[in-house]
């Protein structure tokens, strides 16, 4: 139904009559192409009814199954100067059938207010002076069914465009034509990119992603509810999701080996490391060229490492570690993207920074990518039940949108006291895959609700154990890295780490020490890389033991890396890049049976000593007693120290909530010969001193869950401790 309002013009004479000159056609982008309707290669006119002598209307009835379409007509007032009617821009009126102007939020798609009987479609671009909506009817053709040129008058609210759809249609997936104001005239052929928000995304024939028209499929989460554990009580692991069980030997279906159902096949392995977190690489869809951290979308698990549905199939594996009382933990990366196919094309001074080399850096503090961040987070959290997220490169958090550092960033604020975000565990990461040289000890604004990947912890552990530092340095590691979390947090917050998945694994740290690996802080304990050598094997193996006995007694929450329980090794290469698959035949040899059983042991004893090692406050210093090897105040700061010792005493039962404990003593000998430590004398209502851990005792003696007694009641005994070598004693009645 078309209504006019009196048009005619003064001194018209009385038998002049309006009509409508019109089309239908359908857009492809650049002009207008007739639909295969009667008489449509040639305007038809029809003319107007009076309805009063103010307003004139007439009615024009089409095939429903045609749309959506545009009506293309002008006015024209037939009499002897004919004159014509057209918009202000000197064109036809163009209205759409089928299709309406729909609504800026929230941004991507969604199903339209109506309830469902349309799509409405959302897409920020400040800079595109004209917007395509590209269409497909086909997952198996790139060539659009449909593109609907957006009118910005009608279609673009402030910087959002955005348009409603009838879902009778049944298109299936939908992409968008951006046309940049800053670029040439002549580059009309725009590529079709992806909706930064689209919840589902489906690879074409042409190596680009266009957003899926449908909602996700139907999970049944059941009882699933967060284990929802306390910071300081979290033993993690971290894993690349395809590596962990892509090797043969993981012995799983070709179609379920390097995926999320994989993973949940693996649960008895997590839990026998004492596992009750673990913490995924990226798993963003990303660049299979650059490798997962580089991301060109944030709302979907990449496809590679679904079975079937990467969507289901993540969704299950949060199932089943929930069920097992293990939280999920995501790396994310939002600093930076892929350098093609992510976010470029679409707005590229507003998403990205401006400037050399700076293509692919997201403008976080930027409004429109802050509010995209929060809703990616969000959706994780709501749609997949994540428990917390640890950010990589997280410096690059706190620059600001002309790319100055700031003390108090919008985006990190926002993240802090989001209420969809309250209940997760935030965790900084300063690492950058890019390694740009930027300063990388950075005061971290908190809120004290972020955690940190302590860096500083493994190079000052690195130090210790390979015979250089300092002995504050180690000091203040094993208690919590107090000069750092003691600004409102406490030792929780501090994430400890000896290796990661870029740089050496635990047995490379201790096997080369060339001078191109010297900012590993490795040694390789006398001779470079593979040797037969026993002496230099069994000190290997004696420090492999030390790291990660420093790791489960420190304050703090251990994080233990892929395949560092049995002996993974890259031949030294640092490099991303040469990480192998994770060989669950090397967990049957002696190496891989005696690393995870001990560390199934520290991780026991860090939970029944929760009042020492899992503390969400740092200990008392009237509860901690330092020894130098000669029984007196160790010199903090001397360089040739190489002999560390602490007693903590246990906490009164007013002091606690947990019943009254025994007193605790760690040893750490660095140097290459042998040191005598006394043990202190027996606190009043114990009658003795058992040795839980020694590293330099054969296996399976090194470690004992019984303890073997050392000192009696009234007895003083002087224990010889190994080169290279850690103690644990407790005390007992």
């Amino acid at each position: 139904m078309v209504y006019v309002s009196s048009l005619e013009p003064n001194g018209a004479d009385n038998k002049s009559s309006l009509v409508m000159v019109w089309g239908v056609y359908r857009s492809d982008s650049s002009c207008f192409l007739p639909l295969d309707f009667e008489n449509s290669d040639q305007d038809s006119q029809t003319p107007f009814l009076k309805r009063s002598l103010s307003e004139s209307m007439l009615e024009l009835e089409f095939d429903g199954k045609e749309s959506p379409f545009y009506l293309s007509f002008r006015l024209k007032l037939v009499s002897a100067n004919d004159l014509e009617m057209l918009t202000h821009r000197d064109t036809n009126f163009c209205a759409p059938v089928g299709f309406t102007a729909g609504h800026p939020l929230p941004l991507g798609l969604s199903s339209g207010p109506d309830g469902g009987g349309s799509w409405n479609f959302a897409f920020f671009s400040r800079n595109s002076k004209s917007l395509v909506l590209c269409l497909y009817d086909d997952s198996t053709t790139d060539r659009p069914a449909l593109e609907l040129d957006l009118d910005p008058y009608v279609n673009r609210t402030g910087d959002v465009w955005h348009a409603s759809v009838d879902k009778t249609w049944g298109f299936v997936r939908y992409g968008y034509r951006c046309k940049e104001s800053t670029n040439s005239e002549d580059d009309e052929a725009e590529s079709i990119v992806l909706d930064p928000y689209a919840r589902v995304i489906e690879k074409t024939i042409s190596p680009k992603f266009l957003g899926s028209i449908s909602k996700n499929s139907s999970f049944d989460w059941g009882r699933d509810v967060s284990p929802n554990i306390p910071l300081e009580k979290l033993i993690v692991y971290r894993f690349n999701v395809k590596g962990f069980t892509q090797h043969k030997s993981s012995k799983l279906p070709t179609n379920v080996a390097g995926t999320f159902s994989g993973v949940a096949e693996k649960v008895n392995h997590l839990k026998a490391l004492g596992t009750n977190a673990v913490l995924l690489e990226p798993i963003f869809s990303f660049s299979e060229q650059k490798g997962p951290y580089f991301p060109f979308h944030f709302f979907s698990p990449m496809d590679i490492y679904g079975h079937e549905s990467a969507v289901n199939s993540m969704k299950g594996m949060v199932k089943r570690l929930h069920s097992e009382g293990i939280e999920v933990l995501l790396e994310v990366v939002f600093t930076h993207t892929a350098e093609s196919g992510a976010l470029q094309g679409i707005d590229d001074s507003s998403y990205y920074y401006n400037g050399k080399d700076s293509k692919s850096y997201l403008n976080c503090n930027y409004p429109v990518v802050q509010q995209l961040i929060l809703e990616s987070l969000r959706y994780w959290v709501t749609e997949f039940h994540v428990d917390g997220f640890c950010f990589i490169n997280a410096s690059s958090l706190l620059r600001g949108v002309h790319g100055e550092q700031l003390s108090r960033p919008p985006l990190v604020e926002a993240i802090s006291f989001d209420p969809q975000l309250a209940r997760t565990k935030l965790i900084a990461d300063c690492w950058d895959p890019h390694d740009m040289k930027m300063p990388k000890e950075v005061l971290f604004p908190h809120w004290k609700r972020w955690a940190e990947l302590n860096t500083r912890y493994c190079r000052d552990v690195r130090n210790f154990v390979r015979g250089r530092g300092i002995l504050s340095d180690l000091a203040t590691r094993v208690c919590g890295s107090g000069d750092i979390f003691t600004d409102g947090r406490g030792p929780a917050f501090s994430f400890n780490y000896i290796s990661r998945n870029s740089g050496l694994s635990l047995v490379d740290l201790v096997s080369f020490s060339g001078p191109e690996l010297a900012s590993e802080l490795s040694w390789n304990c006398g001779e470079e890389g593979e040797t037969n050598k026993s002496a230099v094997l069994q000190t290997r193996l004696k420090q492999i033991r030390n790291f990660l006995f420093i790791q489960y007694i420190s304050v703090g929450i251990p994080v233990l890396n892929m395949g560092d329980e049995c002996g993974v090794s890259t031949k030294g290469s640092p490099l991303l890049e040469s990480k192998k698959p994770f060989d669950w035949n090397m967990l049957a040899s002696g190496f891989g049976a005696q690393i995870t059983q001990f560390i199934s042991f520290m991780t026991s004893v860090r939970a029944r000593r929760s009042d020492v090692f899992q503390r969400s406050k740092f200990l008392r210093p009237e509860n901690i007693v330092w020894y130098a090897n000669d029984q007196t105040t160790p010199n903090w700061e001397d360089t040739d120290s190489r002999f560390l010792a602490l007693r903590i005493r246990a906490e009164s039962e007013e002091e606690t909530t947990e019943p009254k404990n025994n007193d605790m003593f760690v040893g750490f000998n660095a140097s290459d010969h042998p040191e005598k430590v006394t043990l202190p004398t027996l606190p009043e209502g114990r009658s003795k001193w058992r040795r839980l851990v020694d590293t330099s005792l054969p296996f399976p003696g090194f470690f004992s869950v019984e303890g073997e007694t050392v000192v009696t009641e009234d007895e003083l005994v002087v224990y010889e401790m190994k080169p290279y070598s850690c103690t644990l004693f407790e005390t007992t009645a």
